[in-house]
């Protein structure tokens, strides 16, 4: 099976492919795909006019192909299997629909935890309205007594200054220290870099006149927009909150939803996602095809509250 690598050049055809089959999950979208290739380098093929993604581990001497996510056409997942003839080892980020569709084949499959998506409300989040958001108005209270906040959508103008900002939150981060938030810096700027091709919708925070928190989504299928990356700067009480509440308000009010993807299973993660109260849950699965029970880990850690 032949597999290419994917780069910024495939961009037309797999949104052409996506849109054709809207995504669920969170991962499915090129600037995902794409930004995220240094850390998780992503292979595809096309099989009878469907798009496959597939990340490539090594297990041993052995070199694994995993599925990443459902086939993006018609073909079903045991055809893709097929026409693999042996050489896909599994398929991670499955949603429950596709991973339904194999059950009872015998190939083990488990629920992926971790990965499984959180989907909002966009009114929920842009008016923060009710007793379960107390904690969050009362947050953002506080920010805006304290400081002079203005949103802005993100225009070629603000990059550079989202870049700025990005280094020195990277700075009071410690981001050499943590691979993870390496990986993240090398996403982030590449979001960057591509940022009006890639299609993403943004907005910042200004604080007496400089950039100090910026969010960045884009559509992920009808109704439904991804919200990639939320960075504040720390120190700043109520500033993650304001940017979560403004970027819904301001730059999502087009969608109905907003999925801020996953937690990868850290506490504190998890937890300020659970407290702004998701509408649902994308729930993702593993399934193995070999009789080798590795399965590779995630490296982005989604579109998290900062605080």
């Amino acid at each position: 099976m032949t597999t290419h690598l994917l780069g910024i050049g495939h961009r037309n055809f797999v949104v052409d492919c996506l849109s054709r089959f809207p995504p669920e999950i969170s991962e499915h979208t090129f600037t995902n795909l794409f930004v995220w290739r240094h850390s998780r380098p992503i292979h595809f093929t096309r099989i009878n006019g469907t798009i496959v993604f597939l990340i490539s581990i090594s297990a041993g001497k052995k070199q694994n192909f995993f599925l990443f996510g459902p086939p993006i056409g018609n073909l079903t997942i045991s055809d893709i299997v097929s026409a693999f003839q042996g050489d896909l080892a599994g398929a991670i980020r499955l949603p429950r629909s596709h991973a339904g569709s194999i059950a009872g084949t015998g190939f083990p499959i488990r629920n992926d935890r971790d990965n499984d998506d959180y989907v909002y409300s966009v009114k929920d989040l842009g008016t923060l309205a009710g007793r379960n958001y107390a904690k969050k108005r009362n947050q953002i209270k506080k920010c805006l007594q304290r400081y002079h906040c203005e949103y802005e959508p993100i225009s070629k103008a603000h990059i550079p200054e989202c870049r700025a900002m990005q280094e020195q939150w990277c700075s009071e981060r410690s981001c050499t220290m943590d691979h993870g938030l390496c990986h993240e810096f090398s996403a982030i700027n590449e979001m960057f870099d591509y940022f009006f091709e890639l299609g993403l919708i943004g907005g910042v925070v200004r604080i007496d006149g400089r950039v100090q928190a910026f969010a960045i989504g884009e559509r992920l299928h009808p109704g439904t927009a991804v919200c990639h990356f939320e960075k504040a700067m720390p120190g700043i009480q109520g500033l993650g909150q304001l940017i979560n509440s403004w970027f819904a308000r301001y730059g999502l009010s087009d969608f109905e939803f907003v999925n801020r993807e996953q937690d990868l299973g850290i506490p504190g993660l998890r937890q300020a996602k659970q407290s702004y109260h998701p509408h649902h849950m994308v729930k993702k699965y593993t399934v193995i095809f070999s009789g080798d029970d590795f399965v590779p880990g995630a490296t982005a850690q989604g579109c998290a509250e900062q605080d």
